[in-house]
């Protein structure tokens, strides 16, 4: 598995869990969950755009690493 493959799937796991506390979030009745779940999809967000920057730092600087 190349580093670009498993970028690409951090990047969709960190993905999937904003997902689930976004969801979460709106399930709740419970005030300070939402908030709680809300903060938490909001860092995994920047998470996510984090690892896309690096994701594009490594294929520019590892081109053998880029998915095929």
């Amino acid at each position: 598995m190349t580093v670009g493959t498993q970028m690409t799937q951090a990047i969709a796991t960190v993905q999937n869990a904003a997902a689930t506390m976004k969801t979460f979030s709106l399930e709740t009745q419970d005030q300070q969950a939402k908030q709680t779940f809300e903060q938490l999809a909001t860092t995994l967000d920047n998470a996510v755009e984090t690892l896309k920057d690096r994701q594009k730092f490594i294929g520019k600087q590892e081109p053998q690493y880029k998915q095929q």
